[in-house]
């Protein structure tokens, strides 16, 4: 793990600074990533209990026709629904429903509101779990250790609650919408939104974007299948870029300073730019969430007027119905 005035941290062209100008410290502060690994394992936990509860071999499958269960003779209880069902490798819509899973009409009609919280751990299936989990490590991990758990942890929440409300916006009724796309989408906008913040101490900026960019494509296209949400994505995106600019901002000011005059006690300073960023930003995502969360409460469903963005929620086809 580098450190230092110049040194870059391994794979998106991180520039390090030292987090202290007048202390006569050398190195920036590192901190030791507990929390991500943590939500990990909380959501492996979960996917966990998921099976159990789904138990496939005892309760069957929605489709009927004598559809079986997959790898029902190795897993047993913990066994998939039928692929026609579930293309992702996981429970029944049922069991998602049962264990906490976004459904419009729970959260408007029958003031079921910590949907919006308890959907965020939830997963649609392994492959689901599988993607989700591999890119809040390889994500997760550099920004706790550059921010902190205080930072990235509400990033990560308020990211996956902003996913939740618009996704329940826009589902049907008869849809269901669970994942941590929603919070993981949170931490990419909060990378952009950083990268935007403090342009000048970053290198490599076209391989950082291109990470980026090959995630989102990646969490896009599970979105069109059955149970996973791209509303949760863009809703989850929109959050954490914004609090990006209200939390992630590092001092401009005095930054090249450091690097010519390693004993320089100038303390750090933000540029005009930020300020204004951290203004706009903090005014727009609160705006947002007021509006979403009326028009929600007050039972508006987004498909109302846009009658075509059920596509973007889900795709049918000959393999899997959108409806179960």
């Amino acid at each position: 793990m580098a450190s230092g005035g110049e040194a870059k941290a391994p794979g998106a062209g991180y520039y390090q600074y030292p987090g202290s100008y007048g202390g006569g410290a050398d190195e920036e502060r590192r901190w030791w990533p507990w929390l991500v690994p943590t939500v990990l394992v909380a959501c492996i936990a979960v996917f966990a209990a998921e099976m159990f509860v789904n138990d496939c071999p005892r309760h069957g499958s929605a489709l009927g026709g004598g559809a079986g269960c997959v790898a029902s003779g190795f897993l047993r209880r913990f066994a998939f629904q039928p692929l026609r069902e579930n293309p992702l490798l996981g429970p029944s819509s049922a069991t998602l429903e049962k264990m906490g899973a976004l459904n419009w009409a729970k959260v408007v009609h029958e003031h079921q509101g910590w949907r919006l919280i308890s959907c965020i751990w939830l997963h649609a299936g392994l492959v689901h779990l599988i993607v989700n989990m591999l890119s809040l490590l390889f994500i997760g991990i550099r920004l706790e250790q550059q921010f902190g758990f205080v930072r990235i942890g509400v990033i990560y929440l308020i990211s996956g609650f902003g996913g939740s409300v618009l996704s329940a916006l826009f589902l049907r009724s008869n849809y269901i919408s669970v994942g941590a796309s929603g919070a993981l989408f949170g931490l990419l906008g909060s990378m952009l939104s950083e990268l935007i913040m403090n342009w000048t101490i970053y290198s490599n900026k076209a391989a950082a974007i291109i990470t980026l960019l090959f995630i989102i494509a990646i969490n896009l296209a599970i979105g069109i299948l059955p149970h996973a949400d791209n509303f949760a994505h863009i809703g989850g995106f929109a959050s954490g870029f914004l609090l990006g600019f209200v939390l992630l901002a590092r001092p401009q000011f005095g930054w090249m300073e450091r690097n010519e005059l390693p004993q320089t006690n100038q303390p750090p300073k933000y540029k005009l730019y930020q300020y204004v960023l951290w203004v706009a930003a903090l005014i727009l995502l609160v705006v947002g969430f007021v509006i979403i969360l009326v028009m929600l409460f007050k039972g508006k469903n987004g498909n109302d007027s846009c009658h075509w963005c059920q596509y973007l929620n889900c795709v049918p086809t000959s393999r899997w119905k959108c409806n179960t």
